[in-house]
């Protein structure tokens, strides 16, 4: 990459056992409305004393359909991906369309940590330490148009690459969407990074889209186009199984999956099951987004 990115050096963070002691010494300075007064960023939900999926497993336990159906594909196969150079075209509802260079991209936004759960629809959940930014920063310097109702988002087609796409498991390319109002909240993030190192392909390099309160496949990988349109975009998932994956796709314990309950999930790393909460426990940040409709209705 010619991107020097992220800006954290490896040796500060990517040691899983330096970020537990950092979680410790946070806690001795009283919370985190002490964290302004000792010099250290305040961010959306940065602070957790939950424990952080191990760098090893965010890394080798993957769904990216692009690179094969097994957890293990996407490690085995993402060294194909060649992220430099890379370039995303942003186009529809906005005053500034334009394709940009990823040096483009990141320039202007500085590196954020972002501790954040992920739920997959499969049962299955992580904690992961993210580097990037709020996608609303990024959006916003497109000027969207009162016509953008929605933000729809597309992932890099290219079988030597993605040798995964050679099959149509999916009906390529992969596409996802957010409603603009769920596009421009603070908590929905562009990852660029994890514990401290730039992203690997198996994980999205070089820039993923991260929105926690939804089931991980909303979390798009690998980006070369960014939409803003009028209408409710079609995506992937719903394409390929409609009954089963909604637009919305927020972590419901109450709305099971047609084939299995979304009441309970497996920690990465650990063996008894634990409760899945509402929006994947950030409901107190995002349930107003939701105001008044059926979430079992719109699932």
């Amino acid at each position: 990459m010619l991107i020097k990115r992220p800006t954290i050096s490896e040796a500060q963070v990517t040691d899983y056992a330096i970020y537990q002691r950092r979680r410790e010494f946070l806690k001795t300075l009283g919370g985190i409305g002490l964290l302004s007064a000792a010099g250290l960023p305040l961010l959306a939900n940065a602070a957790t004393d939950e424990v952080s999926t191990p760098y090893d497993d965010i890394t080798q336990y993957n769904n990216f359909y692009e690179f094969g159906t097994g957890k293990e594909d996407p490690a085995k196969h993402a060294h194909l991906l060649k992220t430099s150079p890379w370039s995303i075209t942003v186009d529809g509802a906005c005053a500034k369309p334009g394709k940009l260079t990823l040096e483009d991209i990141l320039k202007p936004h500085p590196d954020q940590e972002r501790i954040y759960r992920l739920r997959c629809v499969e049962g299955w959940s992580m904690v992961i330490p993210w580097l990037g930014f709020p996608l609303a920063d990024l959006l916003k310097r497109f000027e969207p148009t009162s016509q953008a109702k929605y933000v729809r988002f597309e992932t890099l087609v290219d079988p030597k690459q993605m040798p995964g796409q050679k099959r149509q498991v999916l009906e390529w390319p992969y596409t996802e969407g957010l409603r603009i109002d769920e596009a421009m909240h603070p908590l929905s993030f562009i990852a660029t990074g994890l514990y401290g190192k730039a992203l690997l392909g198996q994980n999205g390099a070089p820039l993923r889209l991260v929105v926690p309160w939804k089931y991980g496949f909303k979390s798009i990988k690998s980006i070369v186009r960014i939409s803003f349109v009028e209408q409710e975009p079609h995506t992937s998932w719903g394409r390929s199984a409609p009954g089963e994956y909604g637009f919305y796709s927020n972590v419901n314990p109450d709305v099971d999956h047609p084939r299995w309950s979304q009441r309970k999930e497996r920690r990465i790393g650990e063996f008894r099951k634990r409760d899945t909460l509402m929006f994947n426990g950030y409901a107190e940040q995002v349930a107003s987004l939701y105001s008044g409709m059926d979430l079992r209705k719109h699932f």
